[in-house]
């Protein structure tokens, strides 16, 4: 059975920081595209960053400099490092395990950035 867990989001000031992790289950992780999403109240789901499987990253524009993510294929996890959050950075983040076959999907975690 698939799993992709989120953790690590709450609420924060602008400026701070926040680590999400991602542990995932039940698939060969190591082979996949792993990403991390996020969705505003009213808004469409965003790519805010991710890692293939050989490790190239892409960081959306309005995070770059500020979000950094990564992943240990050992522990079959992958992380969003946030550094000097915005207020419009609050969304839910959602973990996103991707090949070219399937798309799985976390339940999310709450991020809130208060101003």
């Amino acid at each position: 059975q698939v799993q992709l867990v989120e953790s690590g989001g709450g609420l924060q000031q602008a400026g701070g920081s926040l680590r999400l992790s991602c542990a995932a289950s039940g698939f060969t992780f190591s082979t996949y595209t792993m990403g991390w999403y996020r969705q505003a109240p009213g808004k469409q789901r965003d790519l805010v960053a991710d890692i293939t499987s050989v490790f190239t990253i892409n960081h959306a524009d309005s995070v770059k400099g500020r979000f950094t993510i990564s992943r240990d294929n050992a522990k079959n996890m992958v992380y969003l490092q946030m550094n000097n959050l915005k207020p419009e950075d609050t969304a839910v983040y959602y973990c996103n395990a991707l090949n070219s076959r399937n798309s799985y999907w976390g339940q999310g975690t709450q991020v809130t950035v208060s101003s």
